[in-house]
């Protein structure tokens, strides 16, 4: 076995949504979640076939999200794996509704941040060990960030 770290490709920074899942259903199913979820979401989702033919197989309403969706896909090649950008929408927005779809086994991420994920390579294929999200913390919050973080989440809506 080998292992690589794959760096997630998203030059906008985009809100993106890793995960994993077990049949080709997959495609139309979170397709289905997600425009049920949102009206006038943005996204591009690739779904990668672990048996078969083993294609990369993609939708969206969104063709340049479809593109990085399925580039993203192609570069960690792992069997069952599944990537979604959103443009008009966050994670948090949806992630319910893809949790919800039948054939969704996990998910290893949902953020903007720069992504790196590591595979392991064998000679059937590759697996996801786990990914990388962000930057390593640099303290632990004082009071002035404990109201920072209230005001922003009330200021966004999430919070009365």
């Amino acid at each position: 076995m080998k292992t690589e770290v794959v760096k997630i490709y998203n030059p906008d920074a985009k809100n993106l949504i890793f995960g994993q899942s077990h049949f080709i259903k997959t495609v139309e199913d979170l397709h289905e979640a997600l425009v049920g979820t949102v009206p006038g979401i943005k996204f591009g989702l690739a779904f990668c076939e672990a048996s078969g033919p083993r294609l990369i197989r993609t939708s969206g309403t969104d063709e340049t999200m479809v593109k990085l969706a399925a580039t993203n896909a192609k570069a960690v090649g792992c069997g069952h794996t599944f990537f979604i950008f959103l443009e008009n929408a966050f994670p948090i927005n949806v992630l319910n509704a893809i949790k919800m779809v039948p054939e969704v086994v996990r998910l290893f991420a949902a953020t903007a941040n720069p992504l790196e994920v590591i595979v392991a390579r064998t000679r059937q294929g590759g697996g996801v060990l786990g990914v990388v999200d962000g930057d390593s913390p640099t303290r632990v919050e004082k009071k002035s960030d404990i109201i920072y973080r209230k005001e922003l989440l009330r200021k966004f809506g999430y919070k009365l």
